[in-house]
């Protein structure tokens, strides 16, 4: 059959590139409460907010840390307000980070650390997703640049598994079991307008049940 017609040939039409699947496994109200569970546990590892900073990794870590001190000042008493700068800060880990070959333009984030600084004092990093272990390692090492802490935690969103590196997190939102192929998205609405954790599928793939 000839494809032309009197108007000229008929276009060639393709067919539509399937679209990812997607899970939406965290909602507003369960990232709230996984933020409130990450912050009490925090407090009861450490006696108290006496001497704890928390330091969140940019970028979403950043806003997780400063919510988890707004719970955590919460459950001490002090007042909606108050100043929460020794309480909470961020760590810029881009200079330490074992990629920064190939990628050479990545730019750094503010390093801001509580004016009283970290020595001697309990510091917990915070992310939103544990993957490799790799950005951990990174900001260990950008931490040993600032100070000497007594100890250190880490506190996640989501852990998603796959370590390439013997490192664990103190504190987690939710373990998500996931393939290599497929990707965690995190939203928070002070990066992204809006609060949501979704698997991000290839095209193709089935979707597994997620379980804690």
């Amino acid at each position: 059959m000839n494809d032309d017609s009197p108007t000229g040939p008929r276009p060639v039409t393709k067919d539509p590139v399937p679209a990812a699947d997607s899970s939406r496994v965290l909602g507003p109200e369960e990232i709230r409460r996984a933020l409130t569970r990450i912050a009490h546990e925090i407090l009861e590892s450490g006696h108290g907010a006496e001497d704890l900073v928390l330091l969140g990794i940019p970028h979403r870590g950043v806003p997780l840390a400063r919510r988890l001190a707004e719970q955590i000042a919460r459950a001490e008493g002090r007042p909606d307000g108050d100043d929460l700068t020794e309480l909470y800060g961020s760590l810029d880990i881009t200079m330490y980070r074992d990629d920064l070959r190939n990628n050479p333009t990545r730019a750094p984030s503010p390093t801001r650390i509580p004016r009283s600084g970290i020595d001697g004092r309990t510091v917990v990093l915070v992310d939103d997703v544990l993957y490799s272990g790799r950005t951990i390692r990174a900001a260990l090492d950008a931490l040993g640049a600032v100070g000497r802490p007594a100890a250190v935690r880490l506190a996640v969103l989501v852990d998603r598994g796959h370590r390439e590196l013997p490192i664990r997190a103190d504190h987690v939102g939710k373990n998500l079991p996931t393939a290599r192929s497929e990707r965690v998205h995190v939203q928070l609405v002070e990066t992204d307008g809006a609060d949501a954790v979704d698997i991000v599928r290839p095209a193709g793939t089935h979707s597994q049940e997620v379980r804690e």
